[in-house]
């Protein structure tokens, strides 16, 4: 039987537009995008040129700390451009893909006859390790780093999020095969939510299976993991994306790379919410095609509303992107007294509006207006209550704004990443980047620690 945790910290806002459990078709996209900066904490080195062909599977770019990791094409095609900003960073790795699809073939595995060494080396030669991250500093990991785990959520609670129990339909097999190949490198935990219960994911083995009851957001692996076993000083423990394990099994069932995934198209500017199979680096524009309410005066997120990035057409599907949402900008909105209104169509954490009288099962349509400037940090207990990790968060950040490293690492920064961060950066009164704070000082610390 599964162990249960309760938790009571959180916050759910439901936003209008969640995707219905359907699937939409989206066509085959002639121009795919990989784009370096999806991988946290990895400095690219391009492996291949403008007009050279590479199969599915093949290496567009390594991490220049350790070359072994490679990041796979998920197309066969024609390297159509390397697109570089500032001192030549390298932004997006764009291919032309062709009509008729070639994967290079890695072999099929015995899992019976894997043992650590040889999980890691297929990982690395089809281009899929650097899909694993670690905690501490929340980044692609390498593989010489020893985990004492590796933890995988299988819960999205954040608003307008993919539902991974309906993405892994027909993917059960793959998934399971994932999980067992990593459990040859270390111990997993599999954290699913109190409503999921597909045999696949309740009755998965080689893994020992969490169920978390709470609110958002109790999905972020962070969460997980310090409820579970709180990281200890000098060690490490690895994170997958549930979608990841699934990429895994399939490279090792059928000795291919395969990066196809069911992504949600949610939002209230999202014409039929729904689900799409696409591959990672289709062009937002496609998947969106046809698809929105209006083009003008909406934001486009390449993730959820709290943890996503912002984006246009022009843009790319993330590596860990599990959901593409389109909300209202809010820039053409004008309100009369609006500070002073009663507003019973807004949400309010601190009952300020009407609205809390409606039910707590309402929808809301919410655009990205932040409402206020920044401002100086206010001490209130705001984020305790959404923060379910064991720490202080609100001396981490003043830690990490003071820069004062001693007092980040007592405080417990190595448990945490920024995800964490986005309910607290939602009800945050001084209106702090809290998320691009937290970034900037698991920077700080790796670099001063390396």
């Amino acid at each position: 039987m599964a162990n249960v945790i309760k938790l009571h910290k959180g916050l759910e806002i439901n936003l209008k537009g969640k995707a219905k459990e359907t699937k939409i078709l989206t066509l085959a996209s002639k121009e795919y995008g990989i784009v370096p900066g999806n991988f946290v904490g990895v400095t690219p080195k391009v492996v291949v040129k403008e007009g050279s062909h590479v199969l599915a599977g093949e290496a567009l770019f390594v991490n220049k700390a350790c070359e072994d990791v490679k990041f796979a094409s998920p197309v066969s095609g024609t390297v159509s451009a390397v697109l570089r900003g500032d001192r030549r960073k390298v932004l997006c790795v764009k291919i032309q893909a062709d009509e008729q699809q070639e994967a290079k073939d890695f072999g099929c595995k015995d899992m019976k006859t894997l043992d650590a060494d040889s999980v890691k080396q297929a990982l690395l030669e089809a281009g899929l390790f650097g899909y694993i991250d670690q905690l501490p500093y929340a980044i692609s990991t390498t593989p010489d780093t020893v985990p004492s785990g590796i933890y995988i959520s299988a819960l999205r609670d954040k608003p307008l999020a993919g539902d991974f129990e309906f993405e892994l339909q027909g993917n059960e097999n793959a998934f399971q095969t994932g999980i067992t190949a990593l459990s040859k490198i270390a111990p997993v935990t599999l954290g699913i939510g109190a409503k999921q219960s597909a045999q696949a994911l309740t009755g998965t083995q080689n893994a020992e299976v969490y169920v978390f009851d709470g609110p958002c957001p109790a999905g972020n692996v962070g969460v997980q993991i310090n409820n579970i076993a709180p990281l200890a000083k000098n060690e490490t423990v690895w994170t997958v994306d549930p979608t990841a394990v699934v990429f895994f099994g399939r490279l090792f069932l059928t000795g291919k790379v395969d990066l196809r995934r069911t992504i949600a198209i949610a939002g209230s500017q999202v014409t039929e919410p729904a689900y799409t199979e696409v591959l990672v680096g289709t062009p937002l524009a496609d998947i969106l095609a046809d698809r929105l309410v209006k083009k003008e005066h909406v934001r486009i997120i390449n993730g959820n509303p709290l943890t996503g990035h912002v984006s246009d057409l022009n843009g790319y599907l993330g590596a860990h992107t599990s959901e593409v949402t389109v909300i209202p900008e809010g820039d053409d909105t004008h309100e009369m007294f609006g500070w002073i209104m009663p507003r019973t169509k807004e949400f309010s954490t601190s009952r300020s509006y009407f609205s809390w009288l409606l039910g707590k099962k309402r929808e809301y349509d919410l655009d990205a207006r932040i409402k206020g400037g920044e401002r100086h940090m206010i001490m209130s207990g705001e984020y305790d209550k959404v923060f379910p990790i064991d720490i202080f968060p609100e001396y981490l950040i003043k830690a990490i704004i003071a820069g004062d490293i001693d007092k980040q690492e007592q405080l417990g920064i190595y448990e945490v990443s920024p995800e964490d961060f986005a309910l607290a950066e939602f009800v945050d009164s001084s209106k702090l980047p809290l998320q691009q704070i937290v970034r900037q000082g698991l920077d700080t610390l790796r670099k001063e620690n390396a």
